[in-house]
């Protein structure tokens, strides 16, 4: 059974600055803790139903799944539903990328749910570290982790400085634009920083003056927009349609 702690962390846990006091997240529905339990992350403590427990354990047999009623987890969940289990994960230490291969870097993407979505493509496209600024989205907000589908297991994110970040880089710098030259003509290189800025304000000054190559995606239609998960998915399979 969870107890009073237990349940008092879990909703602790929903809130940026005890991730931050704890150096803990949230995993929270049965796929992202199947995942999870799939993967070299270690989980503090994992309580679930009796119907994961009876259908998984004897996968895990070195793992305690501590058992808990459904309404309990609940309402200690951020989730509406798909409470079948809920993971207490300590936060990963992983270097920065260097100068090698693909880095995806993320200026000012706020919302959880695309910095979620880009995590899940990253993974599709075998990228292993996403460095984003530090007021991009949390990549440990329970949304966040949600919304990666349990990609989140495979690729890192760092909230950096990050202006200062690419200027020790010495990378070619690709910053989507709705200005930029088009991704269907532009030629790659094998290594690189593909930037993207948010929705509302695009890739600010600071970050912008440090792009040596501005891209975009070219529209055929009257959208006004492209959501900025989905162009980082174009532009990733442009990238490496030439690798």
């Amino acid at each position: 059974m969870i107890s009073k702690n237990q349940l008092k962390l879990i909703r602790q846990l929903g809130q940026k600055k005890y991730r931050k006091q704890y150096n803990q997240y949230l995993v929270q529905g049965e796929k992202n803790v199947l995942e999870l339990l799939n993967s070299p992350l270690k989980a503090v403590d994992i309580f679930a139903t009796q119907a994961f427990i009876n259908a998984h354990q004897s996968q895990y047999p070195h793992t305690q799944l501590i058992e808990a009623q459904e309404e309990q987890l609940t309402k200690a969940s951020t989730l509406v539903s798909n409470n079948a289990a809920i993971a207490i994960v300590n936060m990963p230490n992983a270097a920065l990328p260097k100068n090698n291969g693909l880095i995806l870097a993320l200026d000012g993407v706020s919302d959880p749910g695309n910095l979620g979505t880009i995590i899940r493509v990253a993974d599709w496209y075998g990228i292993k570290h996403i460095v984003t600024s530090t007021d991009s989205a949390d990549a440990y907000n329970p949304k966040t982790i949600s919304a990666t589908m349990g990609s989140f297991v495979r690729v890192s994110v760092s909230q950096v400085e990050l202006p200062e970040y690419l200027q020790t880089l010495n990378l070619p710098i690709y910053g989507a634009f709705l200005d930029g030259k088009s991704v269907h003509k532009t030629q790659f290189s094998g290594e690189g920083v593909l930037l993207m800025g948010s929705e509302s304000h695009g890739i600010r000054e600071q970050c912008a003056k440090l792009v040596s190559d501005k891209i975009t995606i070219p529209a055929f239609g009257g959208a006004e927009s492209l959501n900025v998960a989905m162009a980082t998915g174009i532009i990733l399979d442009n990238f490496k349609r030439q690798a």
